[in-house]
């Protein structure tokens, strides 16, 4: 037998959470003087089984995540041969999530339309695939959660579910303004993600600098101090330039005329 043959069955055992050790299945060949076809046949089955266990996994996390589905937003699909800058690279550099495990917070800054909504959904498409728990919020929706928490009084709930996930992304910050309830709620929730263990990120959009969020939150300074934890260590990127948004929309100027035009009314340039 091929101690590599008998490897890759262990690690596909082990991924399919089949309690088995090398000895144990060796002893099985041996017993059953199973031959280096019937290991060939064995390998390949339990391969089959762990990538198809690892697809619906993924496909789990997808359809939590929130994110879309239909038009996925991803890496490849985003042409960073539009971006320049000296710091392209560091932008490049988000597919690897490294920022994930060194525990460090993204934030995608500039004008609608510059692709930050694509990059944060692109990250956490990729986090999706590597089966890294992802979530997907906007600013308004967040809002919206913690008002309906606070009303039916499941705010630790709520909040405790979005600790869990290792990628957090919440879209379009300063689009709405929390009440002091809400602010306390959000500070709450990323105080515990700040001391979260494992792999975990927030990442943020908005088209506004992170030094005017505060006029979206009502609460005296000393809490607002706790906005300064995303900061501890984070990514900020200012993206600038024209928008992506329209580019393939085709614009008509077009008259209408009411009753029975004239040759000149007809022949009359378009305004």
């Amino acid at each position: 037998m091929e101690n590599i043959k008998i490897d890759m069955i262990m690690k596909n055992l082990d991924s399919l959470k089949i309690k088995m050790t090398s000895e144990e299945f060796a002893n099985f060949a041996l017993e059953n003087e199973l031959t280096q076809q019937d290991l060939d046949a064995i390998s390949k089955v339990f391969d089959f089984l762990a990538k198809r266990k690892d697809e619906a996994s993924i496909q789990m996390m997808l359809k939590l995540s929130k994110l879309p589905l239909k038009s996925p937003k991803t890496f490849e699909n985003f042409n960073f041969a539009e971006v320049h800058g000296k710091n392209t690279d560091q932008l490049k550099g988000l597919q690897t999530l490294s920022t994930l495990y060194s525990h460090r917070n993204i934030a995608l800054i500039g004008p609608a339309g510059t692709g930050k909504t694509h990059i944060a959904m692109a990250y956490g498409y990729e986090c999706c695939q590597h089966k890294l728990k992802t979530y997907f919020v906007k600013m308004t929706e967040l809002n919206d959660m913690f008002t309906e928490a606070r009303q039916y009084g499941k705010t630790g709930k709520l909040i405790t579910s979005l600790v869990k996930p290792s990628c957090l992304i919440i879209d379009e910050v300063g689009h709405c303004v929390f009440d002091k309830e809400n602010t306390r709620m959000f500070f709450d929730l990323v105080d515990r993600r700040y001391n979260k263990e494992g792999p975990y990120t927030m990442i943020f959009t908005s088209n506004k600098q992170p030094s005017q969020w505060k006029q979206n939150f009502c609460e005296d300074d000393s809490l607002l101090c706790a906005l300064d934890r995303i900061f501890d260590d984070a990514l900020i990127f200012n993206l600038r330039g024209n928008s992506y948004r329209g580019r393939n929309c085709e614009s008509y100027s077009l008259t209408t005329i009411r009753g029975k035009a004239t040759n000149a009314e007809l022949s009359a340039p378009i305004k």
